[in-house]
């Protein structure tokens, strides 16, 4: 099976593929102190609990501390099998059509390459993770660049560090917009508020690029507001996982 990993600066999805389907699915903290050896054993241990037998590894990472332990532990863990990490001079299909390519996270290549191979184009993902990240895909596939955005969990735990008399909250839609108490008023403005920014980032953004075939929802937290998304399309919360495949075998 292939292994296709996706760290991210919250947590870590992994998931294995047989052909194009996706057989086991994992989601853990991401943690850059991990060590080489540790990551290997998170990993392995993760892989036997569902008896899986790994015949290639396809990743991508937005923490440079984290990729380089990655990168020892599948050399030491896994070093027979073919691995493509997604960085510079690996085949990816994807044209960086921004100002300084070096910038992009390896993510939204990752997530151009397959919101335009499932939907076609022009499209917009919309990643919820520990920041949003609206990203314009082309009617060719290219990025053309896009939107970041506080992301929805870093919003809210700044919130209640910098008001004294609000706090943490559960992140689920209220019983009604106008709360009763505090935490449905927080709750409120946590899920109505998001739903309304992406809503309207994407209508600017469609603005800018015509008309479009789809805007893909992604990331952790879109649960949390994508029923309230009218411009939300498609939920894929496994896009990143399947441009990994899709660029593994590009790549091998």
């Amino acid at each position: 099976m292939l292994l296709c990993i996706d760290i991210g600066n919250t947590n870590t999805v992994l998931a294995t593929f047989e052909g194009d389907k996706i057989v086991h699915s994992w989601r853990v903290k991401t943690d850059a102190r991990n060590t080489a050896d540790e990551l290997g054993l998170m990993f392995r241990g993760l892989l036997a609990g569902d008896n899986v037998e790994i015949t290639g590894v396809a990743a991508c990472s937005t923490v440079p501390a984290a990729l380089r332990s990655l990168r020892t532990m599948l050399t030491r863990y896994y070093g027979g099998i073919p691995t493509v990490i997604v960085e510079p001079g690996v085949k990816t299909g994807v044209q960086l059509a921004i100002d300084n390519p070096k910038e992009v996270g390896s993510d939204r290549v990752v997530n151009t390459l397959a919101a335009h191979t499932l939907y076609g184009g022009p499209a917009i993902v919309v990643d919820f993770g520990t920041s949003t990240n609206f990203d314009a895909v082309s009617e060719r596939g290219e990025f053309l660049g896009g939107v970041l955005a506080p992301g929805i969990e870093i919003s809210v735990e700044a919130l209640a560090a910098r008001a004294a008399q609000l706090r943490k909250v559960e992140l689920i839609k209220p019983p009604k917009v106008i709360g009763k108490n505090t935490v449905e008023c927080l709750q409120s403005g946590v899920v109505y508020g998001f739903a309304g920014q992406v809503d309207g980032i994407v209508e600017r953004m469609i603005g800018e690029l015509g008309p479009v075939t789809a805007v893909i929802a992604t990331g952790g937290l879109a649960p949390v507001v994508v029923g309230e998304c009218r411009t939300i399309t498609h939920h894929e919360p496994m896009i990143t996982l399947i441009g990994l495949r899709m660029i593994f075998d590009r790549n091998l």
